[in-house]
């Protein structure tokens, strides 16, 4: 069982009627995500209270009309899975930093300066990230916040959003492991395997991974592979 003294509330209102469970807060969200946690790792107490901070108990018959049953444990696990589980600050603050890494790493990746063409490092977006003094919201995806911090940062560095298109001719040899490497960087508008086995394509990516993409590529290739940007 949690420590009592650390836990938060996990609570429902169903029929006008208040439903609380005391619970490990990261525990009891992994348990809502459906990951591998015991009840018994997430509950600080095996009740179900109406109001917890009076300690009061909530009725066995309201639990019986409104769940379908009365077992503490199982209705526990219907608010915990179908409520609202309170968020400590220390679990705030890393989403809030975890969204923040995902959102540099979709600017780095489909972003370019605009005055070189060249992708700008993690650590530049970073920092004009911090200079802007941008808020990170952990209720909202990382996607979603993208194009509001794009507009802010734009007023410290040079950035556009910009895709390439690169055609590829990889040898026989090379072609079915590098198959799986144009389908991971991009989307594929040409796909022409010749007569000798070898891969001719045209693969559409961000601007800022093509770097990545030709040493992915190389590396499987050992340098045998002709290859332009088209545009």
């Amino acid at each position: 069982m949690v420590d009592v003294d650390k836990a938060v509330l996990a609570r429902i209102r169903k029929e006008g009627k208040d439903f609380e469970v005391l619970v490990d807060s990261g525990k009891a969200l992994e348990f809502k995500k459906g990951k591998k946690v015991s009840l018994n790792e997430v509950l600080a107490s095996d009740f179900v209270y109406k109001d917890s901070r009076k300690g009061e108990r909530a009725s066995e018959t309201d639990m019986k009309k409104i769940f379908g049953t009365n077992d503490q444990l199982k209705v526990a696990e219907i608010i915990i899975k179908e409520g609202e589980v309170q968020v400590t600050k220390e679990i705030r603050d890393t989403e809030r930093e975890a969204k923040r890494k995902q959102i540099i790493e979709i600017i780095h990746r489909n972003s370019v300066d605009s005055k070189t063409g060249l992708p700008h490092p993690r650590q530049r977006i970073e920092s004009a990230i911090e200079e802007a003094k941008i808020k990170i919201e952990e209720g909202r995806t990382a996607e979603e916040q993208v194009d509001k911090v794009i507009e802010k940062i734009r007023e410290i560095i040079p950035i556009k959003f910009e895709t390439k298109k690169i055609e590829v001719i990889i040898p026989a040899k090379y072609s079915g492991a590098s198959f799986r490497v144009l389908k991971e960087f991009g989307k594929m508008s040409k796909n022409e395997w010749k007569n000798d086995g070898s891969l001719d394509a045209i693969v559409e990516m961000p601007a800022g991974i093509v770097d990545e993409f030709f040493s992915r590529l190389n590396s499987i290739c050992h340098g045998e592979v002709n290859s332009k940007i088209i545009e």
